[in-house]
């Protein structure tokens, strides 16, 4: 969750830290720090509780700086967010600042508390402080203290460390989260992703699970589990990951939502040969043709992306598919069939939950394909075989084109399957490799509704509940418009299979509660009509999403309507997650909540 920043330069970093957690504060916008080593050789620190601008004011009120120092923005686990539970953490000897969860912290609290150690705040971060100064206390050098108290740890974490006196020497570790080392001339970097140092340098070292790392402003050192000093893989990558150019747009949200026709028609390109008219996954190192089972399992939104996919898998593809949220996979110990493929899907490839699920799957036989955004992430590494989606970066807390494109990519993924099994033919996989390539054109032709969206979202605004139903695919589109709305507009909100209304949640309904009905003309719209009219005739304050001829035949019903392009059922869960994209992102502005960062939450959830 928490991002951090190191640099160890020749020159004044203080400016530089903060820029970076500009590109981090995605991560967590409960506090913000900064910790440097003076020209004194003197430890000092900045803090401020809440968003990072006010650590900005924090440091222009009372300015701080060296050639060394570590940022960090905090979304809470153990402790409230204030001032006093912000990190850096730090003693008289040490300064820390940490992304994950010690779980034996209270052991080691305890334990340190006996030999005389006094703490201050409610985080279980402090504990690594304190942990550190006591070795070097006992006479050990700030090294072999680090390296003495990280073996201690237990549980997930991502460390930057300076020392009071060392103005050259920053120690970094990970286990279980994620840490990228930067090489820089004439100077070091530290950052909890690729992103959030791509703008001090294009040469990247990704920690494996385990490292620990020593650096200065011109050298490194890194040391694998069993302190055994290896050498890691420098990577270039191209460009600048980091993105803080909203455009004309007020919100990442809303620019996100238009690069929606790009980047999907990105993703869809890398893997569809459109002279062919065939799907082309690439050497795949397992085969298809002998997978008699599917898992696919994910987090949040992405985990109503595999709902889709295991409705495409199953009629399609005729395969059995099994779909999990990851946080609950492992611990129900699911029986997981030999020779069986599981997918997962993570925008940030660093989901703890997802990555451990993983781990599991792959202990028992599975061959893993992962769905994931960013490159070189921990599960790219723990995979077999990777897709990536071409969603580029996303700020937006709230996941909006990593959506599309991860079903852009599982779409793609059943066509080859069934092609490959002979549950389709050319023809028909030729079909449905169109529909998909029609999709980004039909997604301009569905943001042209965008005014008209911003005036019904006027109306829900004033809503407490909202109810949203979908049959079929479009009942994980139901769903994942209910998340999105409470996630940035906190209304409270539910996605129904629409045949289920009548059991039980009818009773939710009056003339106070919007129904935002998703509806495209399938085989299964009559259905999903008559469950509308339900709810109409308890007072239910209807919007409907369809088509044409959906509009035309049953749109008077309706307090407002929304026509989008007849499409092939295929691609309509592609299309009819933009419209609830956009109705919860005018909702959200109507209300003035922070859209881009809503409370509570963070973009990378690096914590079970």
């Amino acid at each position: 969750m928490c991002g951090i920043v190191g640099i160890v330069s020749n020159r004044d970093v203080t400016e530089r830290i903060v820029g970076c957690l500009e590109d981090l504060e995605y991560r967590g916008y409960d506090g913000a720090g900064i910790a440097t080593i003076t020209t004194s050789l003197d430890l000092t620190r900045r803090r401020a509780r809440g968003k990072l601008i006010n650590l900005k004011n924090e440091i222009v009120t009372n300015p701080i700086s060296g050639n060394i120092g570590i940022g960090h923005t905090r979304w809470a686990t153990h402790g409230k967010p204030s001032v006093i539970n912000t990190h850096p953490h730090l003693s008289d000897k040490v300064a820390v600042v940490h992304n994950g969860i010690i779980e034996n912290f209270q052991y080691l609290r305890h334990k340190l508390i006996n030999k005389g150690h006094v703490f201050n705040t409610d985080t279980d971060t402090e504990t690594i402080v304190h942990l550190i100064t006591d070795y070097i206390n006992s006479g050990l050098c700030p090294k072999a203290a680090s390296r003495e108290a990280i073996n201690e740890l237990e549980g997930a974490f991502a460390l930057a460390i300076i020392f009071e006196g060392e103005e050259n020497l920053m120690i970094g570790a990970r286990q279980g989260s994620p840490l990228v080392l930067g090489y820089g001339t004439g100077e070091m970097f530290l950052g909890s992703d690729a992103i959030s140092i791509s703008s001090l340098t294009n040469k990247l070292v990704y920690l494996e699970e385990g490292d620990r790392v020593e650096i200065t402003n011109n050298s490194s050192k890194i040391f694998d589990y069993k302190a055994v000093e290896v050498v890691r893989e420098i990577i270039t990558i191209d460009k600048q990951l980091s993105t803080k150019d909203k455009g004309a747009f007020n919100h990442y949200m809303i620019k996100e939502i238009y690069d929606q026709p790009a980047v999907v028609g990105q993703t869809l390109r890398s893997l569809i040969n459109s002279v062919k008219g065939c799907v082309e996954l690439g050497n795949l190192p397992f085969n298809l043709t002998e997978v008699t089972r599917v898992t696919i399992v994910a987090c949040g939104t992405s985990f109503y992306a595999a709902m889709v996919a295991k409705y495409w898998f199953e009629k399609i593809a005729r395969v059995t598919v099994d779909v999990d949220i990851a946080s609950e996979f492992r611990y129900r110990e699911p029986v997981m069939t030999p020779g069986g493929l599981s997918i997962f899907i993570s925008q940030s490839g660093e989901t703890a939950d997802t990555l451990a699920a993983l781990k599991y799957a792959k202990n028992h036989g599975q061959s893993i394909l992962s769905i994931i955004n960013t490159v070189q992430s921990s599960m790219e590494r723990e995979s077999d075989f990777v897709l990536h989606t071409h969603a580029g970066p996303e700020i937006g807390v709230a996941s909006t084109k990593s959506f599309t494109c991860q079903l852009a990519v599982l779409a793609c993924v059943v066509i080859s399957y069934a092609r490959l099994c002979g549950k389709i033919d050319d023809i028909k996989e030729e079909s449905l490799c169109n529909a998909l390539l029609e999709a980004p054109g039909a997604m301009v032709n569905i943001l042209s509704h965008d005014d008209k969206i911003k005036k019904m979202a006027l109306k829900i605004a004033e809503a407490r509940d909202v109810i949203y139903l979908g049959r079929g695919l479009e009942y994980p589109i139901a769903m994942e418009g209910a998340l999105k709305l409470k996630e940035i507009s906190y209304i409270h909100a539910e996605g129904y299979a629409a045949g289920e209304m009548k059991h039980g949640p009818i009773a939710l309904v009056d003339h106070k509660v919007p129904i935002i009905v998703i509806a495209p003309t399938n085989k299964l719209y009559e259905k999903t009509v008559s469950n509308m009219h339900e709810v109409i005739a308890r007072n239910g304050q209807v919007y409907f999403f369809t088509d044409q001829k959906g509009l035309d035949k049953d749109g008077e019903s309706a307090i407002e309507t929304i026509a989008l392009p007849d499409m092939d059922e295929f691609v309509t869960p592609i299309l009819y997650a933009l419209p609830v994209q956009l109705l919860s992102y005018h909702v959200a502005v109507a209300k003035g909540t922070d859209v881009d960062q809503p409370r509570n939450l963070a973009k990378s959830v690096t914590v079970e």
